[in-house]
């Protein structure tokens, strides 16, 4: 059996954008791929509301994604392929983020995983913040800079699969956020998110 590892940020644990719930596991992707992949596959969904990519998290060790995957991943060390889908938390205001901030985690990231396996890595560009997130509570996190920084994200993402042998997704080119909150994807887009993935992993 070949272990398929997803570490990403809420959009990666499902969180529905009408009601704040997870999808169901054949709504989200992760759990679309893993139908999609069949028997001979395990994924593991390890997706989390809130969780940031570079910046260490006031909510947590486990949503601060750089710092806590190395605790996570000396744990099971074993897999095929390692799914990186973060970054958009990294554009709240709070944290000023720059094209370093998301060049320096995500290269730590991928050096972290060559420290414990020989997985294969996809990296996933965010899809961009759109205006509706300023409608929401969400505003308390995110501002028209935020929109203006997520646009940043899958170039820096792209130059550093190149440069360091990874998989690259944009997800830009396969779904947007949705118009209810400007974050968060549809089932639809969930969908087309797992079969882009699907034909990665299988390419």
């Amino acid at each position: 059996m070949k272990n398929i590892l997803c570490y990403g940020d809420s959009n990666t644990f499902g969180f529905n954008p009408k009601d704040g719930s997870r999808y169901k596991k054949d709504e989200r992707w992760t759990g679309v791929l893993a139908s999609l992949l069949g028997s001979e596959y395990k994924v593991i969904e390890a997706g989390f509301n809130n969780r940031t990519l570079y910046f260490k998290n006031a909510s947590g060790l486990m949503q601060s994604g750089c710092a806590y995957f190395p605790k996570f991943i000396e744990n099971y060390p074993s897999y095929d392929w390692v799914i990186f889908a973060l970054g958009v938390n990294d554009t709240q205001f709070l944290y000023n983020a720059t094209e370093d901030t998301f060049k320096s985690g995500i290269i730590d990231l991928v050096n972290t995983v060559r420290n414990y396996c020989d997985a294969k890595i996809l990296i996933l560009g965010p899809s961009v913040v759109k205006k509706e997130v300023l409608t929401t509570f969400f505003a308390e996190m995110f501002d028209e800079k935020s929109i203006e920084t997520s646009k940043i994200i899958s170039d820096v993402y792209k130059s550093v699969a190149q440069q360091n042998n990874c998989h690259f997704i944009d997800l830009n080119n396969i779904a947007q956020a949705s118009d209810v909150d400007g974050l968060h994807y549809s089932v639809e887009s969930h969908k087309k998110i797992a079969k882009a993935v699907y034909d990665t992993l299988l390419g």
